[in-house]
């Protein structure tokens, strides 16, 4: 696929969740006629996209009409969803995050990821799970970035 601007890694997170600002992402680009039709449109509230709405207890539907309804930032989204569906606690986001970030390592997705491995010529890579596939696909690099890892807190000076 593409390397899409201002389309971000599934390992980037909004608030406490991976995926989540991804997702708006696509939303946003695809109203602005951004996101390639053919590669994404077809997924577009499926997938991640339907998992973490369901993870969120909103509606996809009604989340993209929020999104394009003036556009709030990420982090209002997240409040949005987080009253309208009900506030998830931090070990709900921990196994959220790790459940979403290893998909397609050992799992009932292993088969699709190698197909889309093997259609994408990315057998050389060092992909494990489908969110390295998606961004390799994309042209980024997760493994030499270590995507996964969350960055230390900074200590106050």
């Amino acid at each position: 696929m593409p390397n899409v601007s201002g389309l971000r890694s599934p390992y980037a997170k909004v608030g406490r969740l991976v995926y989540f600002g991804r997702m708006l992402d696509k939303i946003r680009l695809h109203a602005a006629g951004k996101l390639p039709v053919a590669d994404y449109a077809p997924n577009l509230g499926k997938g991640f996209d339907s998992r973490c709405c369901n993870f969120l207890r909103v509606a996809y539907d009604e989340l993209k009409a929020r999104v394009l309804a003036g556009d709030p930032g990420d982090e209002q989204l997240l409040a949005w969803a987080e009253q309208r569906g009900g506030a998830r606690s931090d070990e709900e986001c921990e196994i959220w995050n790790a459940f979403l970030m290893k998909r397609g390592w050992r799992d009932a997705t292993a088969p699709q990821l190698a197909q889309r491995i093997r259609e994408s010529g990315l057998e050389a890579r060092t992909v494990l799970t489908m969110f390295d596939y998606i961004d390799f696909d994309e042209g980024r690099d997760p493994v030499s970035a270590r995507a996964w890892e969350v960055p230390a807190p900074q200590k106050p000076s």
